[in-house]
């Protein structure tokens, strides 16, 4: 795949697997939210097969549900938590068509999964990061998907909130699969199943496993990676 000449994602092989939980890790720039928008449709191969389901990306697209990185919005802008998850409900309505009492019933199922529904009535814009972060899940989960995809979903959250945040996610795993992008290796290995490292290239074992070669190719430098509750890190010489 290339992008103004330049190639962002080369000679991928990936498969995903009803109900997986698969983390991919590697630095800014490596193409981790391009894939995710390839999986979506949004962005075409110049070669090579892409199937979702089965089907095309367009065609399997309204069975994932998506977190985008980016959150930029109007803080001030008068839009309630419940406004923002029937959003998800939106797909095939047209502009004005109203929201159902189906919509709605959906809508405060997702915030109650989440556990959000206390502040369905809320300005969206008075939510912290974590609480935030949690009602763009319930508006992606509002059209029940079969796949979840989420895009650096703890880069604005401290690490309580993010520990809740995977927590969260562990309970949400019946009957959804869960594709993760983040650059922060550690916080991977407690809770997910299958871990990719991507930097154009992606090396991908199906299994939770991460080889030190892996990482020295994703990241181009030694990289050692420390079990939990270990409390020091060493790092091997890095040479340029």
């Amino acid at each position: 795949m290339e992008r103004e000449g330049q190639t962002i994602l080369e000679d991928i092989n990936f498969s995903v697997q009803e109900g997986d939980f698969v983390g991919i890790i590697g630095p800014n720039g490596g193409g981790k939210t391009t894939l995710l928008k390839v999986i979506l449709g949004l962005v075409k191969p110049s070669r090579g097969d892409v199937l979702v389901f089965g089907k095309e990306p367009e065609e399997g697209r309204h069975l994932v549900g998506y977190v985008p990185q980016e959150r930029i919005f109007d803080r001030d802008f008068p839009l309630r938590v419940i406004d923002v998850v029937l959003m998800g409900r939106l797909r095939g309505k047209g502009m004005f068509r109203p929201y159902s009492r189906e919509d709605m019933q959906k809508a405060l199922e997702a915030l109650e999964l989440v556990e959000m529904s206390h502040l369905k009535d809320r300005q969206i814009g008075s939510l912290s990061g974590g609480e935030l972060q949690r009602v763009l899940i319930a508006r992606a989960l509002v059209s029940e998907p079969k796949l979840l995809l989420l895009d650096e979903p703890t880069a604005n959250v401290d690490l309580p909130v993010e520990t809740e945040f995977f927590e969260l996610l562990e309970g949400l795993r019946k009957g959804i699969t869960i594709i993760l992008v983040t650059h922060d290796i550690g916080v991977l290995s407690t809770y997910v199943e299958k871990i990719a490292c991507l930097n154009r290239k992606m090396y991908y074992h199906g299994t939770k496993e991460i080889r030190p070669e892996d990482l020295e190719a994703v990241y181009g430098c030694p990289v050692d990676l420390i079990a939990h509750g270990v409390p020091h890190r060493v790092f091997r010489e890095h040479r340029p």
